[in-house]
């Protein structure tokens, strides 16, 4: 019998160049390009020729053709551009849940259960006794007939309300949440891409929000001179304008979509990389780039503790790491309550998706 001969591993160098590698590129650079497919297409042709992404029996040309034909873009008649369709927008968004949610679950994160049980819909590991009020769907049927068989034998089946053994579950609530982006011209300044991740995350926390929590609502603003509201579908389109930063403006709007959402879990998350620069008075800008102008400071300040008295509180992601921002951000968060992490743009997703799980559970007396 020969049996099983071993040898030295010697891994393939050579890519393998398919269509579902390719498509994972394609989306990746899509979010580089703000949704421009010819721009990513002509990206991936420099790399190929640079890298050999393909080979001779599948080659980018081939790639283009198949991308057509399973819908992931189309090329206009007239003028011969070239968009991507609804269905790379959702592939996009569910390559960064992936890439995101993939690390969280990795790294033991977003699995924060709240230390009090009560009527909801995870079941956990405790057990109790039954008491008054507990609903009927609760009741573990196979253990309280188990206890019953131990209290009062075999022989003649008795099952009491001392039996009963209930599951306890976790308590999760409906959360309606605003993501407020910082687009001012700040995000990437100094050679360092800050809008990519933003939008990365922005993308899969509403994937994550679409599949897993569908009653939550979420919406989404950008700040820049201004504040308005964009649709998932635009994420990957978003870019950085040449704006100061209106953080006013933005809590304004984000404090406005809250109040008309009927549920009463309501949060806002806002990314930022900087200090408010810009607030819009009778018509005008007033700006300030050069520091932390106290006129623009007070009124954000005052806009921070207006959400605490309606019960909202403000996540703020700040990714830079100056020490005078840092400083804004802290008084920001006493001013209304809420929290701040100072992350790395790398931890960024995991942050946000570890602290929006984590703000779905109530606790439960």
């Amino acid at each position: 019998m020969r049996g099983y001969h071993f040898s030295d591993y010697k891994p393939d160098d050579s890519p393998s160049g398919g269509f579902n590698e390719l498509l994972n590129l394609f989306t990746q650079l899509l979010n580089y390009t703000a949704g421009d497919a010819g721009e990513a297409l002509a990206w991936m042709n420099e790399l190929d020729k640079q890298y050999k992404l393909t080979n001779n029996e599948y080659a980018m040309g081939d790639f283009i053709d198949d991308l057509k034909d399973k819908g992931y873009i189309t090329e206009s008649p007239t003028n011969g551009k070239i968009s991507i369709t609804a269905k790379t927008e959702q592939t996009i968004r569910k390559s960064a849940l992936e890439e995101i949610f993939g690390k969280l679950k990795k790294a033991g994160r977003g699995n924060h259960n709240s230390n009090l049980s009560g009527i909801g819909e995870e079941k956990n590991a405790d057990r109790r006794e039954y008491t008054f009020g507990d609903s009927l769907d609760q009741i573990d049927m196979t253990a309280s007939i188990h206890n019953a068989q131990i209290n009062h034998g075999i022989g003649n089946f008795t099952l009491t309300e001392r039996d009963l053994e209930v599951e306890e579950k976790d308590f999760k609530t409906l959360t309606s949440t605003v993501l407020m982006i910082d687009i001012s011209h700040s995000m990437i300044l100094y050679g360092e891409d800050r809008i990519t991740p933003a939008k990365k995350v922005a993308m899969a926390l509403a994937e994550l929000i679409r599949t897993r929590y569908p009653k939550d609502t979420l919406d989404i603003v950008v700040f820049g001179n201004d504040a308005w509201t964009i649709s998932v579908k635009d994420l990957p389109y978003l870019q950085v304008g040449p704006y100061h930063t209106n953080t006013y403006a933005g809590l304004e709007l984000a404090t406005d979509l809250l109040r008309r959402r009927k549920t009463h879990n309501k949060q806002i998350f806002m990314i930022t990389d900087g200090k408010p620069t810009c607030l819009k008075e009778n018509g005008r800008y007033y700006k300030n780039s050069m520091g932390l102008d106290r006129k623009v400071i007070s009124k954000t300040l005052n806009m921070a503790a207006q959400c605490k008295r309606l019960g909202i509180p403000i996540t703020t992601f700040m990714i830079a790491q100056d020490p005078y921002l840092q400083q804004f951000v802290r008084e920001f968060t006493q001013v209304n309550g809420g929290r701040a992490f100072y992350s790395s743009l790398t931890g960024l997703g995991e942050y946000i998706f570890e602290d929006y799980i984590k703000n779905r559970r109530k606790t439960v007396r």
